[in-house]
């Protein structure tokens, strides 16, 4: 995690931060051995062959896009990558953003990956504190983020320095 801030005109501060979750990927792939052992067909283990297969390259791209959340916040606004790939990612410039606050997600309240809805996006890995994104149509954007009021920080500086206003 970085953030740097170098004082004077024309210069901005910039956030980048890696928040990962092993132990979820970790469990999430082992739960695929009792997955095939209660799928194990009659015709022994050669007919297991295909659904070994298939859970195998579930597995690998559970460790591919499932680790990890990278996220750099700026004044181009915030970018999101998951996994070793970056994919999948989201770009969210900072004129499309309304607003950046810090919540705190619950253990009990968080889903885990990426998901979307019509009215929000979750990019998360873990509970605790996550950045928030409010875009201007409304549409919420959550991810987590190693120090999620650094990360807020920056970009309500960003947009004070492109309006001249708060955020």
């Amino acid at each position: 995690m970085t953030t740097s801030a170098f004082p004077g005109p024309g210069r901005y501060s910039i956030y980048t931060g890696r928040a990962t979750n092993w132990p979820v990927v970790v469990i999430s792939s082992a739960l695929v051995v009792p997955l095939l052992a209660m799928g194990k067909a009659d015709g022994g283990w050669r007919a297991l062959a295909v659904p070994l297969l298939i859970a195998a390259a579930a597995v690998l791209v559970n460790l591919l896009t499932a680790a990890s959340v990278r996220t750099a916040a700026g004044p181009n606004g915030v970018s999101i990558r998951f996994g070793v790939f970056g994919w999948p990612r989201c770009t969210y410039r900072l004129e499309q953003i309304e607003h950046a606050e810090v919540i705190d997600l619950h253990p009990w309240y968080v889903t885990y990956g990426f998901w979307w809805t019509p009215r929000r996006t979750c990019c998360t890995v873990r509970s605790g504190p996550a950045l928030r994104l409010t875009l201007r149509t409304g549409r919420t954007v959550t991810v987590t983020v190693p120090d999620a009021h650094a990360a807020a920080a920056v970009i309500h500086e960003a947009k004070l320095d492109q309006s001249g206003r708060d955020v």
